[in-house]
């Protein structure tokens, strides 16, 4: 054989989803599809119908009574804690006792023998209550004298009192951000198999699987060893599914172990909006300082986030909005306070981007701002602004950026993008058209990658060679269409010189892999990459001490070539090598393990090194918007991405288009609302509006920075490409101010709240027609 022969699907080269035919088949299985055994139970949700109140009653007999009714769960019946918080601040029971604080709040689960059984009992149940005065959105929590959630967070530098006082120009504002459902394809589901004595089979669409098993265990009682929990694959998370999963996981475990059947919950998807939280909504206070030519001087932020009942999330969710709120801008004086506020909304959660996306957002509110003010291009303002150079390159938590490449990357899609010529083509377009008006935002994105939590960033993974060669793959990572199983298998694939094919990958469970983290942060391919790569490396080490010993030569003779391996003069077929590694009684299986190096912060003093790097993205989006209805199409976007050095081009482009279009729905048609009783009503696909295949910009270009490759040591020089790119979705966002801000020849920043749907943008093109 020639020593040029490659491998197939090897990292780094496109490789089709791994599940992707049996995705658009229909074949591939999810935790509904699992057969179900005979005596299987179904569970449903019991909820609230007000939204602040005590509990002065609750009379479930006619739920008991109702037909098909095997029984009730209540907080009565819970043998261990009635708590599920992810943070472990014991402020989110299962079940409340004696007081609702959210309309939707599950107040006990049926069991039936049929899912339309205890769907039609749950709503049987007769609740006296005595009304609470209630607080839905963060104004209105302050202005109640509301708690914070958790412990604020405050990231300072400088002297920004001086830096305020010795700028030219100073500009305050408020900025009102809303939040966003998941609406993952596949809704929240459990379904628990009782084992013997204290023991409990858990399946189901999570993103935390230790973090299921940890709230099932701690709600029935029991360590974590008598709790397995697996996960095949998700129809979708977004972080809707990293904490929000535990009540569902919890209450069929609880089921389960009490009546001894299986027991399979699956809520209605109105349901699954109104009891499971969403992205925060911010109000955010900012104040700005800059000199004539647009470079900021100082910056003051305080935002204020509707966090709901409980912590769930959002102390490091709003920790994030303080990281980002720099994006990619240098401030020489700044402070910026966090206030996670308690409302009487769904606890909200953990979404693509973790907070991220709002303090990115506010950043490039006040670009616009100072553009708008000094009668710049705002591409302009935001070069001027970028970190680099001497002195400029401290972020506000005290973080070196010593990797910034936006200069090349911004410079080259603006050339790619023909930004200034079509700007100006816009401009002249607008001074002759009454009624349709255009705009055009090119925006950046620097975006930190790992867990501010310093401890979840760890994985593990664990790797079986068969004495056949064939390969066995478990990594502690959860597959919810992202591409990850495909792209460690990849990394698995490469390190053994085989082809793809020879890799079986298989679902997460915490049977194998013990103690994971969530897949979330953006991190999934860094860890669980990595983990993968040191079972691969133990396992190849072994190998080689066994050649050497077993052939006589030394390790530099050993090689692994594509689908065989070297040894010395000799060449074996893999399949060989390891039948004969096997009869030596070579150990062909390891536990891989990896922990991000040079990451520390201390919460206390606002400063360290969250992040072990930068992600960083541009793009360029072009709008047109009707001035009488406020009605808009995005008529092209180009992007241009840094993801390292890719592992799977296909699939981080594929990941860039899917977070630029998420992006672009929330700051545009997805809206939250609550009506004054504090009921969601924005509950279904009917009344909440995603974008559309028909929303995408009619063109719509998409490539990766190929040039560039990480200078961390990550996984194969790779960067993660799960939430930066979400971001890039502010480059429609402003270009809709644009277009809003040339009804009144461009003399002011329009101020656009998020989301600008049809409705604002109409409310704030007649506002400036006034002004």
């Amino acid at each position: 054989m020639k020593d040029n022969v490659t491998i197939t699907g090897s990292a780094h080269t496109d490789r089709i989803h791994d599940s992707a035919i049996k995705h658009v088949t229909g074949a591939a299985d999810y935790t509904d599809d699992i057969a179900q055994p005979e005596g299987t139970l179904h569970a449903y949700l019991g909820v609230s119908t007000v939204t602040h109140a005590r509990i002065v009653s609750l009379d479930l007999s006619a739920v008991r009574a109702a037909p098909g009714v095997v029984g009730v769960l209540t907080a009565a019946d819970i043998p261990g804690h009635n708590d599920i918080s992810p943070t472990g601040q014991n402020d989110e029971p299962v079940f409340p006792t004696d007081l609702i604080q959210f309309h939707g709040q599950p107040l006990f689960a049926v069991v039936a023998e049929t899912r339309d059984a205890a769907r039609r009992a749950a709503e049987l149940a007769k609740v006296e209550t005595e009304a609470l005065p209630h607080a839905l959105d963060p104004v209105a929590a302050i202005e109640a004298g509301y708690p914070h959630v958790t412990a604020p967070l405050k990231l300072e530098r400088g002297d920004v009192e001086a830096g305020f006082a010795n700028a030219p120009n100073r500009i305050k504002g408020r900025m009102v951000i809303g939040g966003q459902d998941h609406m993952y394809l596949e809704g929240q589901i459990a379904f628990a198999f009782p084992g013997e004595d204290d023991e409990v089979v858990v399946h189901c669409s999570t993103q935390h699987p230790s973090e299921a098993q940890h709230m099932v265990a701690h709600v029935l009682g029991v360590p974590s060893n008598a709790v397995v929990v697996n996960v095949r694959r998700m129809g979708g998370g977004f972080g809707g599914k990293e904490s929000q999963m535990n009540i569902f996981a919890a209450v069929a475990a609880l089921a389960a172990k009490k009546w001894n059947r299986a027991v399979k919950i699956r809520p209605d998807r109105d349901q699954d909006m109104t009891a499971t939280g969403k992205r925060h909504d911010f109000v955010v206070d900012y104040d700005v300082a800059f000199d004539d030519k647009g470079r900021i001087e100082a910056v003051g932020g305080s935002f204020a986030a509707r966090c709901g009942y409980s912590s769930d999330l959002s102390g490091p969710v709003t920790d994030r909005a303080l990281f980002h709120a720099d994006n990619a801008y240098f401030y020489p004086h700044v402070r910026l306070e966090s206030r996670p506020m308690k409302t009487n909304t769904v606890s909200n959660t953990a979404f693509r981007g973790f907070g991220g996306p709002q303090g990115v957002i506010v950043a490039e509110r006040m670009i616009e701002e100072i553009a708008y003010a000094t009668g710049q291009d705002p591409l302009d303002v935001r070069k001027v602004n970028f970190y680099g150079g001497e002195g400029r390159d401290l972020t506000p938590y005290h973080q070196q950026v010593t990797d910034n490449i936006l200069d090349r990357l911004v410079g080259e899609l603006e050339q790619s993008a023909d930004y200034r010529a079509r700007r100006q083509a816009i401009i002249d377009f607008n001074a002759g058209s009454k009624v349709l008006k255009k705009g055009i935002a090119l925006t950046p994105v620097k975006f930190g990658i790992s867990f501010t939590a310093t401890w979840y960033n760890q994985a593990g993974a664990l790797i079986h060679v068969y004495n056949d060669g064939s390969i066995h793959l478990n990594h502690g990572g959860t597959e919810m269409g992202q591409g990850l199983n495909t792209k460690v298998a990849q990394v698995v694939a490469e390190a053994f010189q085989v082809n793809f094919e020879r890799i079986k990958i298989t679902k997460t469970t915490t049977e194998k892999v013990p103690n994971t983290s969530a897949t979330a942060a953006s991190s999934g391919s860094d860890l669980n990459g990595m983990a993968a790569l040191n079972a691969a490396e133990q396992i190849k080490a072994r190998l080689v001490d066994f050649a050497c010993e077993h052939w006589g030569v030394a390790a530099e003779e050993v090689a692994f070539l594509p689908n065989r391996v070297r040894i010395g003069e000799e060449t074996l077929s893999f399949d060989a090598f390891i039948k004969a590694a096997y009869m030596a009684r070579v150990q062909l299986s390891a536990a891989g393990f990896y922990k991000t190096p040079d990451i520390h912060w201390d919460r206390d003093k606002g400063q360290g090194r969250p992040f072990y790097y930068y992600a960083y993205g541009a793009a360029c989006s072009e709008v047109t918007i009707d001035t009488l209805t406020g009605e808009y199409r995005v008529e092209r976007t180009d992007i241009l991405h840094d993801v390292g050095r890719s592992l799977n081009p296909v699939l981080d482009r594929g990941q860039v288009e899917g977070a630029f279009i998420q992006g672009m729905g929330w700051l545009t048609t997805e809206e939250l609302w609550w009506d004054t009783e504090g009921r969601l009503r924005t509950h279904a696909p009917s009344t909440y509006k995603i974008p559309l295949a028909s929303d995408r910009p009619r063109v719509f270009n998409v490539d990766l920075a190929d040039w560039s490759e990480n200078r961390e040591l990550t996984i194969k020089r790779s960067k993660a490409v799960g939430e930066p790119p979400f971001m890039l979705g502010i480059s429609v966002f402003e270009a809709l101010s644009m277009a809003v801000a040339s009804v009144a020849d461009y003399r002011e920043c329009p101020r656009l709240d998020a989301p600008a749907t049809p409705e604002r943008v109409l409310m704030a093109v007649q506002r400036m027609k006034g002004a």
